[in-house]
């Protein structure tokens, strides 16, 4: 076991001092046995909220549930949130989301048999461990596994179900059976959890270090039906057909697309796992040939990523982002385009998003069953760092209106737009450079 921070130490000290008892809990205690960074600490005690703020004059209380927050500086130059929580039981969950009433626990056993997860109720005082429930043996045996009656759990909070599948994607863990089979028992209740709860977790998942293997979990529990449908039955659309190069259905695509896609922005992996939803609307066999096809399916896609993003309550950001990246995924690969068709696809997908769209795209490839390599994706990567050197906007031009007015004497009005949008355009054609000698003397002869 690691060491605790001389910071945490004497913060737990504070509270031993005054005869209280105190434990690291929860993810704290799991991310020590791991070997992992402590991002946040949490600790349980047998002090009450009044005695927690007594201690601590920076301390302060704004919830039903008695968690004290405490400011504590961990160096000279950065400080965290402390969170303590005096030993509690909680009533019946009647919504599927919250406690009808919170009561202080007496012993350490009552607080750790309330959690979530094995691995999460674990407490650690510093010297000792209190492990009442063979966390340490789940995180040997790389498990998720509900404490105690898994339905029980997952009743009292329904966030859990995703939860488990969350955990499961950061860490690498599989879930035991007996708490798979719940929550694949259990699954519609995530219908009562809001968006903004299940919007934060599964952006988790597409964060983690595993979001295709997340993804999959949340389809074989049933999970994914509730919360992206428009994935869900993309597993019952097959793609193998004659003069295709496809060997997935395409869910299974989406997901080896996500598994292959090298970015680490959720946005990015959430993108590139939705970017053929389209095709479960838009899919046609011909009964003859057996060919088929799925025609303007990123124009569908547009549209749903659209509803999509709505119901994440995703910001306007995040929105903006995945709906592009869906919508333009289907550009075109030659080495025949011209700089004018791929200036083109940069001002249509934005600079900003470039390097995310050939993200999903090496992904889209890779997750079709294409080779890792290809001569044409690499020369088209080549082409857009070369055509961005030229100017995308009449700003981008070395000279201004100020300019082109000095240069004729003219005065401020439509005539110096229209030269500028010449001048432009002649840049564009490669016709004259985007120098300010050049231009200038390009003015002189308009």
């Amino acid at each position: 076991m690691k060491i605790l921070p001389k910071s945490v130490s004497d913060f737990m000290d504070a509270f031993k001092n005054q005869g209280f008892q105190i434990y690291v809990v929860g993810g704290a205690v799991r991310d020590l046995l791991l070997g992992k960074e402590v991002k946040n600490w949490d600790f349980a005690t047998n002090a009450t909220p009044d005695k927690i703020l007594s201690l601590f004059p920076d301390a302060f209380y704004n919830n039903t549930y008695g968690t004290v927050s405490i400011p504590v500086s961990m160096t000279r130059e950065s400080s965290l949130l402390f969170e303590v929580t005096p030993f509690r039981k909680e009533g019946e969950y009647k919504d599927s989301r919250h406690p009808e009433k919170i009561t202080w626990a007496k012993t350490l056993e009552e607080d750790l048999g309330r959690r979530d997860f094995t691995i999460n109720s674990i407490a650690y005082d510093g010297q000792n461990l209190v492990d009442p429930f063979s966390g340490q043996k789940d995180i040997l045996n790389r498990l998720i596994t509900a404490v105690g009656d898994a339905n029980k759990r997952f009743s009292e909070d329904a966030l859990r179900l995703m939860r488990a599948i969350r955990l499961a994607s950061q860490l690498g863990f599989l879930i035991d059976d007996r708490t798979r089979l719940a929550i694949e028992k259990n699954a519609r209740l995530i219908e009562k959890i809001s968006w903004e709860r299940i919007r934060d977790e599964f952006l988790k998942i597409m964060a983690s270090d595993h979001p295709y293997e997340g993804v999959l979990f949340l389809h074989n529990t049933g999970l994914l039906a509730f919360i992206l449908p428009e994935i869900d039955i993309c597993f019952a659309i097959p793609q193998k057909s004659p003069k295709r190069h496809h060997i997935y259905d395409v869910g299974t695509h989406l997901v080896m697309s996500l598994k292959n896609c090298p970015s680490r922005d959720p946005i990015t992996r959430f993108a590139t796992l939705i970017h053929d939803i389209g095709k479960a609307q838009t899919f046609r066999r011909d009964e003859k040939t057996q060919l088929i096809t799925f025609y303007n399916h990123e124009v569908v896609g547009k549209k749903l990523a659209e509803k999509i993003a709505e119901r994440f309550r995703l910001s306007n950001k995040q929105k903006e982002k995945l709906v592009k990246l869906v919508q333009f995924h289907q550009f075109t690969v030659s080495e025949i385009q011209t700089d004018k068709a791929v200036r083109r696809f940069i001002r249509n997908i934005g600079p900003e998003y470039l390097q995310d769209i050939i993200d999903l795209r090496f992904g889209d490839r890779i997750g079709s069953g294409a080779k890792p390599d290809s001569w044409r994706f690499d020369l088209f990567r080549k082409r857009l760092l070369e055509v961005q050197k030229e100017p995308f906007q009449i700003k981008d031009l070395k000279i201004n209106g100020n300019d082109v007015m000095n240069a004729l004497k003219l005065k401020p009005g439509p005539r110096v737009g229209k030269i500028l949008k010449k001048l432009f355009d002649d840049v564009i054609e490669n016709k004259i450079k985007n120098e300010k000698n050049d231009l200038l003397q390009s003015i002189n002869r308009l």
